[in-house]
């Protein structure tokens, strides 16, 4: 089935378009990194999949519910980690986690197991008790994730995750994001080439707001003549959109 799915889906600001005509389609289940230059529309195509902000044109479905007629529904099928951390600053990580769980109205030794289950797995007992003000940038990153894993999201959607991290914190919280492979569809923006080459099933490059080109990274090596993502996103990115396009085998059919 698929998880998440846009055609045409267009956002313009006045003059400004920053989504222009964007094509995805992504599996239950798949890892898929959206990169691009600063600009190029991953952050406003992420704020309409989550049913933040609505398209000017086209539309966008999460597990077939409209993004922007069914927000309440699909809200209750994703998580998101924005660039800016979620998190109440003078709450507690024990605080936080367990306003989240009232959120999602859970209760009883589901609420317990959850909250019990991310406090081992993203390593918080020694800051379960700091009230998030008191943390570095990288414990907050650590703790926006954790939040948006409460819900046990369908489709997890993750805007730079490891912003502000250390090598050894992002490499465990690499750890925590590989665990999920497979058990929930995970869409993720970055600009660490290692990240996404780690991490993801499929990659889709970003251009001036449209889908320049997406496959798996030896499809993507394969269109450009380069070896290594960080190579390939030059030449992708130094393209116009639409000068290279390619759809893998993954899941996608953009044209």
């Amino acid at each position: 089935m698929t998880a998440v799915e846009t055609k045409g889906l267009t956002k313009r600001f006045g003059p400004k378009t920053a989504v222009d005509g964007l094509n995805l389609r992504i599996g239950e289940g798949e890892f898929y990194a959206l990169l691009g230059v600063n600009g190029a529309g991953k952050t406003t195509t992420l704020r309409m999949l989550t049913a933040l902000t609505a398209p000017t044109a086209g539309e966008a479905r999460i597990l077939g519910h409209d993004c922007a007629a069914e927000g309440k529904a699909v809200r209750s099928l994703i998580g998101i980690s924005p660039q800016e951390t979620a998190a109440a600053e003078n709450l507690t990580v024990e605080e936080n986690l367990s306003f989240m769980a009232d959120i999602r109205s859970l209760t009883g030794e589901r609420r317990a197991s959850v909250l019990d289950g991310l406090r081992k797995s993203f390593s918080l007992d020694g800051v379960w008790r700091s009230r998030v003000k008191t943390l570095s940038g990288g414990w907050k990153r650590r703790l926006s994730v954790a939040m948006a894993l409460v819900g046990e999201p369908k489709v997890l959607f993750l805007d730079e995750p490891t912003l502000g991290m250390d090598v050894l914190a992002r490499r465990e919280l690499w750890r925590v994001l590989e665990s999920l492979r497979g058990r929930m569809t995970v869409v993720m923006t970055t600009h660490y080439m290692e990240e996404a080459e780690a991490l993801s099933d499929r990659i889709g490059i970003m251009a001036a707001g449209r889908l320049a080109a997406e496959g798996t990274l030896p499809e993507l090596e394969k269109l450009t003549g380069q070896s290594g993502l960080e190579n390939v996103f030059v030449s992708l990115a130094g393209n116009s959109a639409g000068d290279l396009k390619y759809t893998g085998t993954g899941g996608g059919d953009n044209a």
